[in-house]
């Protein structure tokens, strides 16, 4: 059985369901902090299963310890946490305590349990380099003052330190890129909330008439000076997850990051296919404060395909279009 931890959040649910889809027997634990319960709704509507679902908070480690004993567990996938690097200048404090004591707790569980197979789903920002051409022999920049990325950048080397600790682990760690689309047939994707802490929700908004405007920075070293990111679909990450399940029950002892790149593009030309795919004009005003961002990041993921035998395979427009067809459909209640 897998367990999915933040599995009732956009990227822990459409694992869950991919996972089903393969056969695979899963529960779910979440706080639903950043989900709710209408994506396990969803998901047992999908399926026609009743899916094992388990309200915690993983830093409650008692509570995790009862979900490992009640289930035969015997992957975990790490997808809780915070994710945003704006929202974790002004919230530090939540940040760490919510993503460093995850890690903590869910690996304390793990260990007392004997569970050693995790996926954890890190972050390509975790570099804190700029580059369209990041990997993982890339080394870490420990002094770049964002707190998010500082909270990645802690719980990689707690892993690793608890990996050096017992030769039973098998964990992949997955530095994933910006994660973007839905399901293919509009039924499950991303609730967006009102004020949404990521680009494309935020678009979307836009496009809906929910949103008069985008707030847009042009101060980056780019051709268009808006920065530059990689976006990978959903279901992407979903196979790279699935593919890495199935390397590390081949491995003995191993601990391996993997960039999960997609498509490299700059926020002007994000928007631009947004307005495409929407058949609407989204207005933009310069943004009159200045943050600071990383202007490029970016990997050919060329690790992953040579060892995963993983590449992203949807490109931007569609994960616009199948992300626009959800919150279309959320928008009139379907």
């Amino acid at each position: 059985m897998i367990l999915v931890t933040g599995g009732l959040g956009f990227i822990g649910s459409h694992v869950v369901l991919s996972l089903l889809a393969q056969g695979q027997e899963v529960v779910i634990v979440d706080n639903l902090a950043n989900a709710n319960l209408q994506s396990l709704e969803r998901l047992e509507y999908i399926t026609g299963m009743y899916i094992p679902f388990v309200k915690i908070d993983i830093r409650n480690t008692p509570a995790l310890n009862k979900v490992f004993e009640q289930y035969s567990i015997d992957v975990v996938i790490h997808c809780a946490g915070f994710k945003s690097i704006e929202e974790s200048v002004l919230k530090p404090l939540e940040y760490y305590n919510d993503n460093v004591s995850c890690i903590m707790s869910l690996l304390r569980a793990m260990q007392r349990t004997g569970v050693r197979n995790l996926v954890h789903l890190s972050s390509m920002a975790a570099y804190a380099q700029s580059s369209t051409q990041l990997n993982e022999h890339t080394a870490f920049n420990y002094s770049y003052p964002n707190p998010y990325i500082k909270s990645q950048q802690m719980i990689e080397e707690i892993i690793r330190d608890t990996f050096r600790t017992d030769n039973e682990w098998r964990i992949a760690v997955l530095r994933v890129a910006n994660v973007v689309g839905a399901f293919e047939h509009g039924v499950l994707g991303e609730f967006v909330v009102p004020m949404p802490k990521n680009i494309v929700p935020l678009l979307l908004q836009v496009a809906a008439q929910q949103r008069e405007m985008i707030e847009l920075q042009q101060n980056a070293q780019t051709e268009d000076g808006t920065v530059e990111r990689s976006f990978v679909h959903v279901l992407d990450v979903c196979e790279a997850i699935q593919a890495s399940i199935l390397w590390l029950q081949a491995q003995h002892n191993v601990c391996e990051s993997f960039d999960i790149s997609g498509h490299l593009s700059s926020i002007q030309n994000l928007i631009k296919i947004v307005e495409d795919v929407t058949e609407t004009n989204i207005q933009q005003h310069i943004a009159p404060y200045q943050i600071e961002e990383l202007d490029q990041i970016g990997s050919n993921s060329t690790k992953a395909l040579d060892i995963l035998q993983w590449q992203a395979k949807r490109s931007l427009k569609q994960m616009i279009e199948d992300e626009w067809r959800f919150y279309q459909n959320t928008i009139n209640n379907r």
